[in-house]
């Protein structure tokens, strides 16, 4: 069995690389678009905190409100390429630290707007959340679209 297993979601987006990009790294924006996400899911889409350092080895952190207790969602950034790559690991659990999830998006320009891919690579011991895991960046990137105008 492999040690990773990986998970690939493509979305194109009206807005050009630029706006994309920025949409993962300022505060409000990245509330606006995730509180869709996760009302998209069915649940509330609270927002209990969004923390950023847009750097490379600077963190993040968005939680929400699940049935009264935060969920969180936190890592560290990898590699910023303005305006066309964003890497990071994505936390979800506290033991994700010890052998984290990397997370790494690439936006193209696509005609007046952008093609984005967004790759999630994470433990073997979560191949059965491959499909979750599927859904769950196709909601975040469809919320981040509309948000922009898409």
């Amino acid at each position: 069995m492999a040690d990773k297993v990986e998970v690939q979601v493509s979305h194109r987006f009206k807005a050009p690389p630029a706006k994309v990009y920025e949409a993962w790294l300022r505060p409000d924006q990245v509330r606006a678009w995730f509180s869709a996400a996760v009302r998209s899911m069915g649940l509330s889409g609270e927002i209990a905190e969004i923390k950023i350092v847009p750097e490379v080895g600077g963190a993040f952190l968005f939680a929400d409100v699940r049935d009264g207790v935060e969920a969180r969602h936190w890592g560290t950034y990898l590699d910023l390429e303005y305006p066309r790559k964003l890497a990071f690991t994505w936390n979800t659990v506290e033991s994700d630290e010890f052998d984290p999830n990397k997370v790494v998006i690439e936006i193209k320009p696509d005609g007046g707007g952008s093609m984005v891919t967004l790759t999630n690579e994470f433990g073997a011991k979560w191949a059965g959340d491959k499909g979750l895991a599927e859904k769950g960046w196709n909601s975040i990137l469809k919320a981040a679209d509309e948000l922009l105008g898409g």
